[in-house]
């Protein structure tokens, strides 16, 4: 039927292929040579700057003096995680290397 969201993905899918993995990454923002990346919830198949299902924290390579490096929100990572969410290979060398107390999102 037209206007229903199609059933959610089963086994026979996942066998296939034809389920949708969900990521945890970075997107990119910031101006020509000031990198600045959101840390964001996306489908796998999404484009590195496309569309995402939530945005999690920033990171700010390049900050200096007083500005903010990293913003996580622990707890939102933390669910989408349960959920089975993948992150990215940079984005787990952020989460170990953050301290414990950040807390706040973006």
């Amino acid at each position: 039927m037209r206007g229903l969201s199609p059933d959610p993905p089963g086994p026979v899918d996942y066998l296939l292929g034809n389920a949708q993995m969900v990521t945890i990454r970075l997107a990119r923002g910031g101006a020509k040579k000031r990198p600045f990346f959101h840390i964001v919830v996306t489908n796998s198949r999404s484009a590195r700057d496309g569309r995402y299902i939530e945005r999690l924290g920033f990171f700010n390579p390049v900050a200096a003096g007083g500005e903010t490096r990293l913003s996580l929100d622990r707890a939102r990572i933390e669910h989408w995680i349960s959920k089975g969410a993948q992150p990215s290979e940079r984005v787990q060398r952020l989460l170990k290397d953050a301290p414990v107390a950040t807390k706040t999102a973006a």
